[in-house]
């Protein structure tokens, strides 16, 4: 069975890190759609277990997103009298799959690790400076 978390983070209480946990919820559902079909109650269990809070108001939306945008498919079953949605991995899925795989473990890498394949430059000069220079020409 899977371990016990001690703490959940609801995900309701905050905007900004909704906002930012959605789009790994998101893939967290892709990847496990992957695997076999997932469906809604299973995938909050889930993520509760990774101390996560996601109502049923919240992934039910955006499991029919991930499907409108053809990356889920659908398949309603009967589980003990009644209709249970599945969802399962679409071509268009997987690939995308992939690639945010790939994005993830290079930000991943470089916010961990603090290097990164290309450096933002230090800024040359600070603001008041520019200015000064811009209005003596």
């Amino acid at each position: 069975m899977w371990p016990k978390v001690q703490s959940v983070y609801s995900i309701e209480e905050d905007a900004l890190f909704r906002e930012f946990f959605l789009g790994f919820v998101k893939i967290h559902v892709l990847h496990h759609a992957a695997q076999h079909p997932v469906y809604g109650l299973a995938l909050i269990d889930e993520l509760r277990r990774h101390g996560y809070a996601l109502s049923p108001g919240t992934l039910y939306p955006l499991l029919r997103g991930l499907e409108e945008a053809g990356y889920l498919l659908r398949e309603d079953r009967i589980v003990g009298g009644k209709v249970r949605k599945y969802y399962s991995i679409t071509e268009q899925g997987r690939q995308a799959l992939t690639e945010a795989r790939k994005k993830i473990a290079e930000l991943v890498h470089e916010v961990l690790e603090g290097v990164g394949p290309v450096s933002l430059p230090e800024p040359a000069e600070t603001e008041p400076e520019v200015d000064k220079r811009l209005t003596d020409e």
